[in-house]
């Protein structure tokens, strides 16, 4: 349906007749359609449209024209075609991503148009198997951002790291001796506050100049970082909770694992298919009598990288991850097939926790409650095993756990309040 200028509801006619695919090949700065008969596959046309906010519309007009909008196929919807997968998802049209095809497939030669029919005709023979495109349009596309800048500050700082290392040890031997005890932050902060003569011409003067230079980079990029994990903590704590508290999931990882299954995780069918997203379901390599499995080393690599942080942290803090390592040990396995099976696992509850996300345990009133039974951190530590800045943290709610905030709610549940008399 349509509305006119007079605010009266008529029918559109893209609401009558056969059912279309199209299929979009995106670049840069002109996008091509192909539209495609549902029903025979026989096309119907196809035309270039330029890669902005007007042609977006054009592209929706001319499918419509051709019918009623069964799909629409768009390579590269986390690249060239986001922009236009965010209009079509906003115009109503149901939308699938189409993965480009490899070099040897195309048998036919490659044009634009060729790509497009190519594009339309996966999306008519594969439409149930087809990958539901990211919205980008929450917290985890704004977490994406941040993370993209975050990677290149990261990079940056150490280059200039390695660059002020390298420097110093070629540096003549004042400049050496002066900095040779000198180490990580407290290296950086005396290059940053050096005063080196601006007029004085030899190397060591130079090479002065050029250190404090890198080290004052240094501490811009740190800055930089650190305001980057200021906001990303408050995305990761808005969008994922739960996943954030839980035992070895941190700020970052949680991000990345956000990122991966995108604003619409509901798009991710299974616990399966996320673990084969995040490359850590192991693939099938037998033949004859052998029996085995062999690594994945396809999917998504910042995420596989995730789940295996994740794992190592479990590996050397949680009693259960240990027990469980303490068994696959004993069947003859070795440590890297126990953290495969591991990340399998992580990949498992990830899943679990993005698609079905439960709210997080409130801490605001477990500083209070300790405070009526009069105990101490020292004590509330003490009885946890852990060290009493980390109960701080988890009652002042910068670095939530799932399983510690049971644990001392439940200690805190069997101690007598105190009673105070006049």
């Amino acid at each position: 349906m349509m509305t006119d200028t007079t605010g009266t509801r008529t029918r559109d006619r893209s609401d009558d007749g056969p059912w279309v695919v199209a299929g979009v090949d995106t670049h840069k700065d002109t996008h091509h359609v192909a539209a495609g008969s549902a029903a025979t596959g026989a096309g119907l046309g196809d035309m270039q449209v330029p890669a902005t906010p007007a042609g977006h519309d054009q592209l929706h007009d001319f499918v419509r024209s051709r019918g009623r909008i069964r799909m629409i196929g768009i390579e590269g919807t986390g690249s060239y075609g986001a922009g236009l997968a965010r209009a079509l998802r906003a115009a109503g049209a149901p939308i699938r991503e189409v993965i480009r095809p490899k070099r040897s497939q195309r048998r036919r030669g490659k044009s634009d148009p060729i790509d497009a029919y190519a594009a339309a005709g996966r999306a008519l023979a594969e439409a149930d198997a087809l990958p539901v495109a990211k919205t980008g349009t929450g917290p985890c596309e704004q977490i994406r951002v941040l993370l993209v800048e975050r990677r290149s500050a990261m990079k940056a700082r150490v280059a200039a790291h390695r660059q002020i290392t390298a420097l110093l040890t070629t540096a003549p031997d004042a400049v050496r001796t002066r900095f040779a005890r000198l180490s990580g932050g407290e290296l950086i902060g005396a290059l940053a506050r050096t005063r080196p003569a601006p007029t004085a011409d030899t190397p060591a003067s130079t090479t002065t100049r050029t250190l404090r230079r890198l080290a004052r980079r240094h501490r811009i990029l740190t800055d930089e970082i650190t305001d980057i994990d200021t906001e990303l903590r408050a995305l990761t704590a808005r969008a994922a909770p739960t996943m954030l508290a839980t035992k070895g999931y941190g700020v970052i990882t949680t991000a990345t694992l956000l990122v991966t299954a995108g604003d619409n995780p509901d798009r991710i069918r299974s616990e399966a298919s996320f673990a084969a997203l995040c490359g850590a379901a192991p693939i099938p390599a037998s033949s004859g009598r052998t029996n085995r499995h062999r690594l994945n080393r396809g999917g998504d690599r910042q995420a596989n990288w995730a789940l295996h942080q994740i794992a190592l942290v479990r590996l050397s803090s949680d009693p259960r991850t240990k027990v469980y390592a303490a068994r696959l040990t004993a069947t003859g396995k070795s440590r890297k097939e126990i953290l495969r099976c591991l990340k399998r696992a992580i990949a498992r509850e990830a899943w679990h926790l993005l698609t079905h996300p439960r709210p997080a345990p409130r801490t605001d009133d477990l500083r209070r409650l300790r405070h009526e039974r009069g105990l101490t951190l020292t004590q509330a530590a003490h009885h946890l095993n852990t060290h009493p800045a980390r109960i701080s943290e988890l009652e002042r709610g910068t670095r939530p756990d799932t399983t510690l905030t049971a644990a001392y709610r439940q200690w805190l549940s069997t101690q007598q309040p105190q009673t105070h008399t006049t």
